[in-house]
Formats: C-alpha cells, sequence, structure tokens
C-alpha cells in the first residue's frame, strides 16, 4: 500500500473538501443512508450540503464507498521509546492511517515505561504531525511494577488519556480499587490487563488439547476470567468504570454480562483475531499465532462473536504488538507473545458483517464510536461541527494480504497470505489527509 500522489497533491494547501455519491454510515446518529459531505478548516461543516455552498471546494467522488468516522484503535503498541526496531510512533501512524485508523491509543509498557510526565511529554512530540493521531496511556503503577501508583495528575497534564498496566495484571486488588479511585479523581478511563498470573505462569498456549499434543505449557481460561471477576468486583464496589482488555473466552463474557444486567460500569474489548482464529492456528508451532490471552477454542470464538453482537463487548480493538522477525524466529516457548493488527483488523472485521453478525452501524460503533466515548476523546461522529476525522472504505475490494503490502515495521501476523476482502480507501484526520489508497481515483 502506498499514497495515491495525486489525491495527496489535490488536498495540499486546501481547507474544503466535498465528499459526493458516498454511503454515510454514522452510529452516533444511527445514519446509514446515501450522501454528501462537506468539511472545512478541520472539521464537518455539512451534511449533503446546498450546492451552492460548495463553492471551491475539492471534489472526492466515493462513488457508493462507505463514508464513516474515523476508526479509533484503543489498544495498540508502538514500541517508541526504546523498541524502535520493532515500530516507531511515526511509522506505527502510517499503519494505523493505511489500516483506516484515525487515532490510535498507545499502551506504556515501553522502554523507559510511560509512567511519568517527561515519557508522556515525549510520546505527545513525536505525535505530532502524524499520519493518524496518537494519544498516549499512562501507566497505573511505577515502572508498571504493581506495587505503587504512578503520578496520575501529572501523566494527565502531559497528554494521557488513560491508565493501564497492560501487559502485566495489577495483581494487588487494594493497589487496583485505589487505582479506580484516582482515575475517577482525574476523569481518565483505567484499562485492566485481567490476567492470574500464578495460573498463567509459563504457558505459551491455551490450556487443552492441542498444547498436550505439541508438548506446550498451557494457560487456562480461568487465567482470565478470574481476573475479570476480580476487576468487574471492583467496579461494583467503588461504582467507577473499568475497561476489560483483550477479552479472548466465554467463562469472561458470562462475567462481563452478568455485570452489565446488574448495571455495574464495565466496558470490554476483543481482538479481530479472537473471532477469527482459534488453538488451531498455532499447527505446527506458528510463533506468529502466540498472543497473550492465546487463541481459545471454537466455542470461545463464537462466544466472541456472540459477545459484539449483543453488545458485551462494547470495543473491537487490534492490540498490535510488533516484534522483529529475529524475536519471533525462535522455539515457540521462548518467543515473544503478540501480533500486528493494524491493517488486518477492518477486513477480518468485515467478515463479520458479511456473515450477519454485525450490521455496518454496529461494526463501525465497536470500531469508532465506541472507542471515541470510553477514552473521551474526539471523534467517533460524522455530527456537523465534529472533527473532520474520516474513513472511506470499500467493503468488497479483494486482495491478497502479504508481507510486501504491510507499511507496519513488523511483520509478525499469523493472516499473512491470506485473502481479504474490504480495506481502508482514504482516511482524513483533522482535515488532511493522512491515507490514501493506491487503488482510488478521486477528484
Amino acid at each position: 500500500m502506498t499514497d495515491k500522489g495525486g489525491a495527496r497533491d489535490i488536498f495540499a494547501g486546501r481547507d474544503r473538501i466535498f465528499f459526493k455519491n458516498g454511503r454515510i454510515i454514522d452510529p452516533a446518529s444511527s445514519t446509514d443512508r446515501p450522501g454528501n459531505l462537506l468539511i472545512s478548516a478541520g472539521r464537518i461543516e455539512a451534511l449533503d450540503p446546498d450546492s451552492t455552498v460548495i463553492g471551491d471546494a475539492v471534489v472526492v467522488d466515493l462513488k457508493g464507498l462507505w463514508l464513516t468516522p474515523g476508526l479509533i484503535d484503543m489498544h495498540v503498541h508502538l514500541r517508541e521509546p526504546g523498541q524502535e526496531h520493532k515500530e516507531d510512533i511515526a511509522g506505527g501512524a502510517r499503519a494505523a492511517a493505511a489500516g483506516g485508523f484515525t487515532a490510535v491509543a498507545c499502551m506504556p509498557n515501553t522502554s523507559p515505561v510511560n509512567d511519568c510526565q517527561e515519557v508522556t511529554a515525549f510520546i505527545v512530540s513525536r505525535a505530532a504531525g502524524c499520519a493518524a493521531r496518537v494519544y498516549p496511556v499512562g501507566c497505573i503503577s511505577r515502572a508498571n511494577a504493581g506495587v505503587e501508583l504512578a503520578p496520575f495528575a501529572e501523566m494527565k497534564r502531559a497528554g494521557v488519556v488513560a491508565v493501564s498496566d497492560d501487559g502485566r495484571p495489577v495483581a494487588d486488588s487494594g493497589l487496583m480499587r485505589r487505582a479506580l479511585e484516582y482515575s475517577a479523581g482525574f476523569a481518565i478511563p483505567l484499562i485492566s490487563h485481567s490476567e492470574e498470573t500464578s495460573l498463567a505462569a509459563g504457558g505459551s498456549m491455551n490450556e487443552g488439547r492441542i498444547a498436550t499434543r505439541l508438548g506446550l505449557t498451557g494457560i487456562p481460561a480461568e487465567a482470565e476470567s478470574i481476573q475479570v471477576f476480580r476487576d468487574v468486583s471492583l467496579a461494583a464496589l467503588t461504582g467507577i468504570p473499568v475497561h476489560l482488555a483483550h477479552i479472548s473466552t466465554a467463562a469472561s463474557i458470562a462475567v462481563i454480562r452478568m455485570a452489565k444486567e446488574n448495571g455495574w460500569p464495565v466496558t470490554a474489548e476483543t481482538a479481530p483475531h479472537y473471532f477469527t482464529l482459534t488453538e488451531e492456528a498455532v499447527g505446527s508451532y506458528d510463533t506468529n499465532a502466540k498472543m497473550n490471552p492465546p487463541l481459545r477454542t471454537e466455542a470461545d470464538r463464537e462466544a466472541v462473536i456472540a459477545a459484539l453482537a449483543d453488545g458485551s463487548i462494547d470495543v473491537i480493538a487490534t492490540d498490535h504488538a510488533p516484534h522483529a522477525a529475529y524475536e519471533k524466529e525462535v522455539e515457540f516457548s521462548e518467543a515473544p507473545f503478540g501480533i500486528i493488527g493494524l491493517e488486518s483488523s477492518l477486513p477480518l472485521s468485515l467478515e463479520l458483517v458479511r456473515r450477519g453478525a454485525l450490521g455496518p452501524l454496529q461494526l463501525l460503533e465497536r470500531m469508532s464510536t465506541a472507542p471515541a466515548r470510553i477514552l473521551k476523546v474526539p471523534g467517533g461522529s460524522l455530527m456537523v461541527g465534529a472533527p473532520a476525522d474520516l474513513t472511506v472504505i470499500d467493503p468488497d475490494a479483494a486482495y491478497l494480504f502479504t508481507a510486501e503490502r504491510i507499511l507496519s515495521r513488523s511483520k509478525n501476523s499469523p493472516f499473512i497470505g491470506r485473502k481479504m476482502r474490504g480495506r481502508a480507501m482514504m482516511t482524513v484526520v483533522g482535515g488532511r489527509l493522512g491515507y490514501c489508497d493506491e487503488g482510488f481515483v478521486s477528484g
């Protein structure tokens, strides 16, 4: 994927753009209809404007393609500072824009970790002018160690939009309670990595017959669901919202569903690999199918899809976790957890629409509107006056997902070689072009 130079040229120096003949899909207003949209000075000026106000705006003929709020990924790892051989902020933002994302929230387990205003400010500075908006997430605990709280106030002043010890759970329930109370005081969401580490210790894939056959130590589903129950119980105790990251099991979903039925302030996310793949993808020790939590059973996969359909799971996030090839080209038990996902998330998620599990409005709610609402960031809407963060989607574009078309610095994906259908053709961020597919004709 490369930017189409002609499209970039016609956007340069122009602040008014008219999108015509699109299918406007906006969950924030329950809109799904043919229409036109005008943006000006970085904001949405009008829906279906009168021809007299279009003036000299650049015209983009969408020819029936979807025009949606910019996708927002609330869970990525951009690796900078300290691990730039895997990814950096600018490169990760380019991959995000190519995948249809106009904004991403980057987790704090960098090197050094983002547990202070200096690291937060560094990330904010590096993100300036990137192809997509980059929102830093700060640590819950100092050094991501789970012993004492990080300075929420100074991190928020520097620009964090949430706190999380992603990659590690906050094992101390008392500290987790205090973290929730502090997060409420600073009006920032808390994102929980729900893992009972004594159960997961030493594991590298889902516990079950396949792990036994391969001779690998398994991670039981209960390593996730036990901690999910702890976290939603603390949300009930304090009355303070908790967001649960990368949900993968039917047991966890049952807990989340119970919490929501009781009115507890809980939201949750999953990732495309959990509704697309199962533990079978490990095959003969494919380290590109190794992630934490691990790929689960077919029953878990179907439970994740059902939870997305009924709203028990609110968000589709990627958990984009780049690793260099040499880091993955080791024995399965020694390989790091994680796969990239920014450029495969949209087509994999569109499969849910094609199979009838989600409607287009539901999909965009999970990938744009809900992340914006939970993180309390701009976007997620095509309402007049909203930021001009837009994604143009061709839901029927067919192509082969290859390493050569991946913009991310790392290529650790189990989906390489998969036939995909649907992709982002253009992203617009604050009225400027973030990405344009080489096959997209505009003007």
